[in-house]
């Protein structure tokens, strides 16, 4: 008998210590604040402006101004002596990642793209600008490079709309340069697309494939 009580009360000591184990609860953090990061200090970046797009800057600002100041609670302004748009974090900024954000929206405005497509960067989070040029596929030079940058575009931009549509992103093709705007795989395709136009393929072939790819990913999602 006195074995069993010995037993019992044993087994009651372990599962009232059980029980103050499980009462225990995690402790529960806050998520910081973007002013209360790095010490407190404002974070900046730093988006360089191109002597070519100084006017469409200027013509654009309200459009780029308005989103990035009044939405994403970052404060923006233009350094006219250092030629750039410089970025800062502010005490109400709700996420520290929307000063990335911002900046990238206003990179892919100086890179060539409109507004309207640049301004996704904001609201979407698996956007990116990918860039590249035709001599990191092919090396050329003098008019086979014009007939390179003439197939990419096609007749009246044809080519480039085409590929567009067929992967939803944005393409701009400035002299060697291109950049493409989109998510990750749609990127991949529309610059699959490109290479083979660079390399010699004809337009009907880049199609062709662009449908089947596009087929095919319309299934996957």
């Amino acid at each position: 008998m006195e074995v069993d009580r010995a037993g019992s009360a044993a087994a009651a000591g372990e599962s009232s210590s059980a029980g103050a184990v499980m009462a225990v609860e995690k402790p529960r953090f806050e998520a910081l604040m973007p002013s209360e990061m790095s010490g407190g200090r404002p974070q900046f970046r730093k988006v360089p402006v191109p002597q070519h797009r100084f006017a469409p800057l200027k013509k654009a600002w309200m459009d780029i101004y308005t989103p990035v100041y009044e939405h994403m609670k970052i404060d923006i302004r233009m350094n006219l002596k250092a030629r750039r748009v410089e970025l800062k974090t502010r005490q109400d900024t709700p996420d520290v990642s929307n000063l990335q954000k911002c900046a990238d929206f206003v990179h892919a405005f100086m890179l060539g793209f409109d507004i309207a497509d640049a301004v996704a960067l904001l609201r979407l989070d698996d956007l990116y600008v990918d860039s590249f040029e035709i001599k990191d596929v092919k090396t050329l030079r003098g008019e086979h490079l014009s007939r390179a940058i003439g197939r990419l575009s096609g007749k009246g931009g044809k080519t480039k709309y085409a590929i567009e549509n067929s992967t939803r992103t944005r393409i701009v093709i400035a002299d060697t340069k291109i950049h493409i705007l989109g998510s990750f795989v749609n990127i991949k395709v529309a610059r699959d697309s490109l290479c083979s136009l660079i390399l010699g393929s004809p337009a009907g072939k880049v199609y062709s494939k662009l449908r089947a790819v596009s087929a095919r990913l319309a299934e996957r999602y």
